[in-house]
């Protein structure tokens, strides 16, 4: 019986809200896998894919970036984005992509907008990719 309750917003909705078996989710400095009963958490999340488990079945969203909190088997994801990862458009993402390293960024703060689009762009291709298999 799935033992944790998950919750994910974005600006627009309530994306999602279930109960999971175990969770994996793209952390800005790696994946973070979390089972039953996790330690007390408040972390920034990266892009990429999220994983959810339950009964043996997977559900997979394709995350924008956040913050999450874990605390007593509940998870609650705060993104710009959530869709399921079948969803993320492969050939807009390569635009996406294209047009972010093309971009000339002469201040730090543009360097770092561009770095954020490039790796964004990334994740979506990768996401789009797996997703596709």
């Amino acid at each position: 019986m799935p033992s944790i309750q998950c919750i994910v917003v974005t600006p627009e909705k309530t994306a999602l809200e279930t109960t999971a078996d175990f969770i994996a989710l793209p952390l800005a400095d790696g994946e973070m896998g979390i089972g039953e009963n996790h330690a007390p958490v408040i972390g920034r999340l990266g892009f990429g894919e999220m994983r959810l488990v339950s009964g043996g079945q997977a559900q997979k969203l394709y995350i924008d970036g956040g913050f999450v909190q874990i605390a007593n088997n509940e998870v609650t994801i705060l993104t710009g984005k959530a869709i399921p990862c079948d969803e993320v458009n492969l050939e807009q993402a390569e635009k996406q992509l294209a047009e972010a390293s093309k971009a000339v960024a002469p201040t730090a703060e543009l360097a770092a907008i561009k770095t954020r689009n490039i790796e964004q762009a990334r994740a979506q291709i990768r996401t789009a990719k797996q997703a596709a298999k």
